[in-house]
């Protein structure tokens, strides 16, 4: 007899959409504003506005995940109407609309400087890391670009931001059961991110193209995005137009093959170019007078430049100098293989005849990526190569960066020594308004009032930052408990769904309640997981973590979050070993691993750690600005002496991780070293000071470090001060170059350096010697003088076309100098009969020590911007055993 089970559940079957359409909500007119509002991404850094729209639905802000645009989506029609009703809302509404207004059209900083700056800049990136609503980012590099469009919005500069819209972001990360890093590309949908279609006049979508091998085209639409008073232009190459391996090539950021990678640099480069001219025909946005190509990527944009100004009439060598002139290259990589590279071929095939840049002969085009000096590849095509010649600035992005970066390319400026390489540093900054905790913010608003605290945020100036030193002991550890608390809800949560995605059920995980403690002291290590920036050097004695972790009286605790690239294996082994670590049931209430790491999570954890860690490899660290965010919230750097903590560290501040790095030291003994040394800060030096409370139950030594990294850091590690060193000491000055290449000016400087080349080789220091009031023994009294006599041969040239110098300072043992100042030395009678020439000049001897001098020549020419920039130098023949090299520029 059979029993009538009831109704049998039916079995779902997945099915695709054959067309996607984004439903907009209609907004009541009272609400129009919101629409505005949440489309321009100053919410994201504006608490007033993301405060407005949580408002409209506490919940579905929450779910929505803090995005404007999510939640004006799901709102209930009825709620809206209601709100529409509400006289207070609208008036909020209203205040906020008209904040936007004055913000968007007010003078700002840049608007009260001298006249002379440039009307536009373009602003070329790979990624924009703006907010985690627009996934447009992998890691550092893409958040940098971010805070520099932010912080020039800010600060009222006419930035125009150029990079790709890709359909599948980077990557989502999460684990499997057994910690291994796990890939997830959601597709992204343009329609419903906050940008807008640039279009044509008559309604029809605005298209950049690109010619192919073959016959075939590459076409690109362009996305705008609202970045407070700065567009960002997104080129997007999957339209209906191309062909399937067309449509991919903005599929995913740092995707694909060799091919892949070339077609999006490319696109970026090339097609950036001629967005920016869409944008500015469409806009009547002034045209960029600078170029700003930020790392390597976006090197092509020089390429697409050289052209239009072939197309006007210029010559190749006419139009390069042009070119050059109003560029800005600023590179991230302190290491060669961090550099795209292509094959010579691949190149020379994609910008042969029928394809790309037709008008541009392909060899010339080779050239300018070409490794043609000691150690370079022929067969390779350099694309941080490229961008320094074709870019008159340079620039790595801190101190010790720019001085990596200059050994790292001298191969580029043969015959001169390190320090000349025309590569100077601009240390970067972060974007406050974005990083500092609304905590923090309201704490020092108290203080100053809510117009100087934002001042202090985008503008710095140590002025508006002394007020720290007012705020009560008792006021800061009540920030920092807060903002710890708010650390340890929101590890729980994330760590709770990372656990139900790696299969754990609800009734495993209790545990969870009991992870992370707020009055213990909490260590944050949070980056991307290439091998130099050591994530696991923690690990290195595990017993002895182990302990710091679990010591009954200072116990410490972790939280690690990081992502390896999706073909980096060994990262992904590196993450699985913390994972694993972090899993045991003895440490895992003290020490977490958090995936998916990203703005959302940063924005908590950088405010919810009393310590950052960061232990590269030095000097791979071009700058590591997480430990700017940080400090920007109270938190000390605990940090290896790398990027930016080596220019700025202070023991009042934080603490510095010795290092191993003498070349006798191999790596596993290195590791040990620095591992060991860490152990030793963190359980002899950090957590004593932490916990070593007075009288009053607070540990005032430690708050007093707190201040000193607010007061001290604060003004400086912000990207207000970053974009302003920026704007006066590369923009400006690339923009009055710019000027000054007229077509005339830019022919003239092209042939003049055709001719120095040629005659180069005939120039020659011949003969030197040094006339003094007493005998020159080997001695000399400090702030003496000598008469320096100088023989030259200068063949076809004029004295008018180069410098002749004496090079003076310190010698080491090994007769090289150091720290050499360089004395112009003047032409003395007229040319010999052999058409020698001589010069004279005075030297002081000016320091004490071992002192030594030599002499030499360059080119010289007033539309140069540094004397090393042709990369000719003649020298003594003694002096030197390298001949000088010819630059290509």
């Amino acid at each position: 007899m059979s029993r009538d089970r009831g109704p049998r559940a039916a079995t779902v079957v997945p099915v695709k959409a054959i067309r996607r359409f984004s439903v907009r909500p209609v907004l009541p007119e009272p609400l129009r504003p919101l629409s505005e509002l949440a489309r321009n991404l100053r919410w994201s850094w504006h608490p007033e506005t993301r405060e407005l729209f949580q408002t409209l639905d506490p919940e579905g802000w929450r779910a929505a995940g803090g995005d404007p645009l999510r939640l004006l989506g799901a709102v209930p029609a009825a709620r809206l109407t209601a709100l529409a009703d509400d006289r207070r809302f609208r008036r909020r509404l209203a205040a906020a609309a008209d904040d936007l207004h004055d913000y968007l059209t007010g003078a700002r900083w840049y608007q009260e400087q001298p006249p002379g700056l440039p009307a536009a800049v373009a602003y070329f990136s790979p990624e924009f890391g703006i907010t985690a609503a627009l996934p447009q980012y992998s890691g550092g590099l893409g958040i940098l670009a971010g805070d520099h469009l932010k912080s020039a919005s800010d600060l009222g500069v006419p930035l125009i931001g150029v990079g790709l819209l890709y359909r599948h972001g980077y990557f989502r990360q999460s684990l499997s059961r057994e910690g291994w890093q796990q890939e997830h590309y959601p597709l992204l949908d343009p329609n419903e991110l906050p940008l807008a279609l640039l279009r044509e006049a008559d309604g029809t979508p605005a298209v950049v193209a690109l010619a192919l091998p073959g016959g075939r085209s590459l076409r690109a639409h362009v996305w705008k995005a609202e970045v407070g008073r700065v567009p960002l232009l997104l080129l997007d190459s999957d339209v209906e137009e191309n062909a399937p391996g067309e449509r991919e090539v903005t599929d995913r950021l740092y995707g694909g093959g060799s091919e892949h990678r070339l077609l999006q640099e490319m696109l970026l480069g090339i097609g950036g170019v001629r967005a920016v001219r869409a944008y500015c025909r469409l806009t009547g946005h002034p045209a960029p007078e600078v170029f700003h190509t930020n790392e390597g990527h976006a090197g092509f944009l020089g390429l697409e430049r050289i052209r239009e100004l072939g197309a006007g009439g210029l010559d190749f060598d006419a139009a390069l100098e042009s070119v050059r002139a109003g560029a800005v290259f600023t590179t991230h990589t302190p290491v060669p293989a961090g550099i795209d590279r292509f094959d010579r071929e691949l190149v020379a095939r994609h910008f042969a005849d029928g394809a790309e840049l037709p008008g541009i002969d392909v060899e010339r085009v080779l050239r300018l990526g070409a490794e043609d000096y000691p150690g370079g590849d022929p067969a390779l095509f350099n694309m941080a190569v490229m961008g320094l010649r074709l870019a008159q600035r340079a620039n790595g992005v801190s101190v010790l960066h720019g001085q990596v970066s200059r050994r790292m390319f001298a191969g580029l400026w043969p015959g001169f020594d390190d320090t000349e390489v025309p590569i100077t540093s601009i240390t970067n900054g972060v974007h406050a308004p974005t990083w500092v905790a609304p905590e923090v913010f309201r704490l020092g608003a108290r203080r100053i009032g809510v117009a100087r605290a934002e001042d202090a945020l985008t503008l710095g100036g140590s002025e508006r930052w002394d007020s720290v030193a007012d705020i009560s002991d008792g006021d800061v550890w009540e920030l920092r408990r807060t903002l710890r608390e708010q650390l340890v809800e929101e590890v729980r949560e994330r760590l709770r769904a990372s656990w139900r995605e790696r299969g754990a059920g609800t009734a495993e995980l209790g545990w969870i309640d009991g992870v992370l403690d707020p009055d213990v002291l909490t260590i944050g290590f949070a980056r991307r997981v290439p091998s130099y920036k050591r994530l696991t050097l923690m690990l290195r004695d595990r017993e002895r973590l182990t302990r710091l972790l679990l010591d009954p009286e200072r116990p410490i605790q972790i939280v690690v979050a990081g992502k390896a690239h999706p073909a980096d294996d060994g990262g992904k082994r590196l993450v699985q070993e913390l994972v694993r670590f972090a899993d045991d049931p003895r440490v895992r209430h003290r020490v977490v691993f958090l995936p998916d790491y990203g703005m959302a999570m940063a924005q908590k954890l950088y405010p919810g750690c009393d310590v950052w860690l960061n232990n590269p490899l030095r000097p791979l660290e071009a700058c590591g600005t997480s430990g700017m965010k940080a400090a920007l919230n109270g938190c000390l750097n605990l940090s290896v002496l790398d990027g930016w903590w080596d220019e700025w560290y202070e023991p009042d501040f934080g603490w510095a991780i010795p290092t191993a790095d003498g070349s006798g030291t191999d790596e596993e003994r290195r590791d040990d070293l620095e591992a060991a040394a860490l152990y030793d800060l963190l359980e002899s030096r950090v957590a004593p000071r932490f916990y070593d409370r007075g009288p009053d139950g607070l540990p005032g030594r430690w708050i007093e470090m707190v201040r000193s990294t607010l007061g001290t850091l604060g003004p400086k590690v912000l990207a207000g001060r970053m974009v302003r060193e920026y704007v006066e000491r590369l923009y400006g000055p690339a923009a009055e170059a710019q000027r000054a290449l007229t077509p005339d000016a830019a022919r003239e400087l092209a042939a003049w350096k055709a001719r120095v080349r040629a005659a180069w080789p005939a120039v020659a220091v011949d003969h030197v010697e040094a006339a003094a009031d007493g005998p020159l023994d080997g001695t000399a009294e400090l702030g003496s003088t000598v008469t320096l006599r100088v023989t030259v041969t200068l063949g076809d040239l004029d004295p008018a076309d180069v410098e002749v110098q004496a090079l003076a300072g310190r010698v080491d043992a090994a007769d090289r100098l150091t720290g050499a100042a360089a004395v112009p030395l003047k032409p003395a009678g007229t040319s010999a009969l052999d058409g020698r020439r001589l010069y004279e000049g005075p030297l002081t001897f000016d320091r004490t020590g071992p002192f030594g001098y030599t002499v030499r020549i360059l080119p010289g020419h007033r539309l140069l911007a540094d004397g090393a920039e042709m990369g000719l130098v003649a020298v003594p023949a003694e002096a030197s055993g390298e001949a000088a090299g010819v630059l290509m520029r």
